[in-house]
């Protein structure tokens, strides 16, 4: 695909989740189809019809195990951020059929206990994950949604420890 047609592609509509522990420190998974170290905050796609915040609780679900009773949701961004994908892996991902994401984000407090994480779901995303110090959380991510990131860390600042 040319810079051309891929700047004339859609944004994904999709929800992510911040979400922290009782320490302040952020979950993060490592995704399963990278194969350098590629951390992320869950997120995922926006259904048909399907509103940002019950996709966000669904999406923090199929990823991560964690059910809505045990999370208290804090915060969201005004605005839905997006992010374009590098130009080489717009074809691979999503048929060719976006440029990148459009993300509402949520900041959720978790409730439970590390024992009630189950990222073995249905169609495991994680290898592995771990709780990440806020302050650590941008420089783990892959490049290409460090901005997004930090505007996410910039709209729930207040809420951060």
């Amino acid at each position: 695909m040319t810079p051309e047609e891929i700047a004339r592609l859609p944004y994904r509509p999709c929800v992510g989740v911040m979400l922290m522990n009782a320490e302040g420190d952020v979950f993060v998974g490592q995704r399963r189809d990278r194969f350098t170290e590629a951390w992320q905050m869950p997120q995922g796609g926006v259904d048909k019809g399907e509103a940002a915040r019950d996709a966000a609780l669904r999406e923090l679900w199929e990823e991560t195990g964690v059910t809505a009773d045990l999370v208290e949701i804090v915060a969201e961004t005004r605005d839905w951020l997006p992010y374009d994908l590098p130009h080489d892996i717009v074809p691979q991902i999503w048929k060719g059929r976006y440029r990148g994401q459009e993300q509402k984000w949520f900041l959720m407090r978790f409730l439970g206990t590390d024992d009630q994480v189950n990222i073995a779901t249905e169609h495991p995303e994680f290898s592995t994950w771990r709780w990440q110090p806020v302050g650590q959380l941008v420089e783990a991510i892959v490049p290409f949604k460090r901005a997004v990131y930090e505007r996410v860390l910039e709209e729930f600042a207040e809420h951060l420890s």
